[in-house]
Order: C-alpha cells, then sequence, then structure tokens
C-alpha cells in the first residue's frame, strides 16, 4: 500500500467510524466533496495543509491519517447512501 493510499484508507476509517459523510467532512474541512472521494480511493495527494484540515475536522492528530492498519484489516466500508450527518 503506497502512502496515498495508506491515507485514503484512514480518511474513510475514521471518517466511517464517526458517522460523518463525505459532504459533511468537506464542509468542515473546507475542501470538496468529490475531493474528499478522491482522496479517499487514494486518486489525489493532498498538501499537509488540507491534511491538518481533515484531521481537525476527524477531531486527530495528523499523524492517525498515516497509521498502517493491521495486517488482514478489511477496508471499511462506505456509510449507507444519503446524507448521513454526525450524531
Amino acid at each position: 500500500m503506497d502512502v496515498q493510499e495508506l491515507v485514503g484508507w484512514n480518511l474513510r476509517r475514521l471518517r466511517v467510524e464517526r458517522k460523518i459523510s463525505q459532504d459533511e467532512l468537506a464542509l468542515i474541512a473546507n475542501v470538496e466533496r468529490a475531493y474528499v472521494g478522491y482522496l479517499e480511493r487514494g486518486r489525489r495527494n493532498p498538501t499537509i495543509a488540507t491534511l491538518d484540515r481533515l484531521a481537525a475536522a476527524l477531531d486527530v492528530h495528523i499523524s492517525q491519517l498515516f497509521a498502517k492498519p493491521a495486517e488482514g484489516t478489511p477496508r471499511p466500508k462506505p456509510l449507507r447512501p444519503g446524507r448521513r450527518k454526525a450524531s
């Protein structure tokens, strides 16, 4: 797994754990919703400033976006379709 995939993996994992939609995360972090999707799929190379805003929006330290998953950990499943708000 390369670093872009790793960041995407953790971004989705953290977002899904918090039950935050891509739309909501994008709004809080002041980035485009489509960009969040690209990042989660490892298709874009974000700046450190963007990673910092995303981490702050998820209420985690930026280092959490670089945490390696344990061997055999399944890919985080997306939230159900729709505009889910954090509880």
